[in-house]
């Protein structure tokens, strides 16, 4: 009995892992899409909602009945509780990930205002946050997140930048307006991807020590 509860808890976390990686592809091709305006790597990140939710309801689905099945304890019950809530962050990163490429679309459109790098800059700085996550969870290496805070706090300045320089364009172009909120929505949904990636964190940390941390 436990050799075959052990067999399935890897699957389960190899399952949370192949999830992270497809997160972090949408999120990385929404970037891509950001700095290149391509509107097909856009379209293939907002095609990929549908397989994000799968994943979420398969892993959520199989967590549930492991918990039914086997009734685990300590490190076991953590590790089974932390993945349905990493889950649920991975799925949020997808989802803003399509959210992203879908501003992208109208922003593509308009070749008349100049292009903000400083988005760019935010998001390779929350696909390094994400990418480290993923190691983490994987190798239960908690060294990989000792920094994230103030990785979080950079890209809460970044955001803030961001709403300022629009802002600013706006206020000197009216025409603009419709324009530059697409922009300050992208900063905002990079700011919150980058809130998740702090509490997958907090949600390894705790899947491996069983202390609980905050993470900002």
């Amino acid at each position: 009995m436990r050799e075959k509860f052990v067999e399935e808890l890897e699957q389960l976390k190899a399952d949370v892992v192949e999830m992270s990686n497809l997160s972090k592809e949408m999120l990385k091709e929404s970037i891509d899409a950001v700095k290149t305006s391509d509107i097909t790597i856009a379209e293939k990140v907002i095609s990929q909602r549908k397989d994000i939710r799968e994943f979420d309801y398969k892993i959520e689905d199989d967590a549930q009945r492991l918990i039914v099945l086997y009734q685990p304890v300590a490190r076991d019950l953590r590790a089974i509780i932390s993945t349905l809530k990493m889950n649920t962050y991975l799925t949020r990163i997808g989802i803003y990930s399509k959210d992203i490429s879908r501003d992208i679309k109208e922003i593509s459109l308009n070749k008349e205002f100049p292009r903000l790098k400083s988005v760019c800059v935010m998001g390779d700085i929350v696909l390094g946050m994400l990418d480290d996550v993923i190691k983490a969870y994987e190798t239960e290496d908690l060294t990989l997140i000792d920094t994230m805070w103030k990785r979080d706090d950079e890209v809460d300045c970044l955001f803030h930048t961001i709403l300022r320089e629009c802002i600013s364009y706006m206020v000197e172009n009216p025409k603009s307006i419709s324009y530059y909120t697409h922009y300050i929505l992208i900063g905002r949904y990079l700011e919150r991807c980058g809130d998740h990636v702090c509490k997958i964190s907090e949600k390894i940390h705790y899947m491996v020590t069983g202390e609980r941390i905050t993470i900002k």
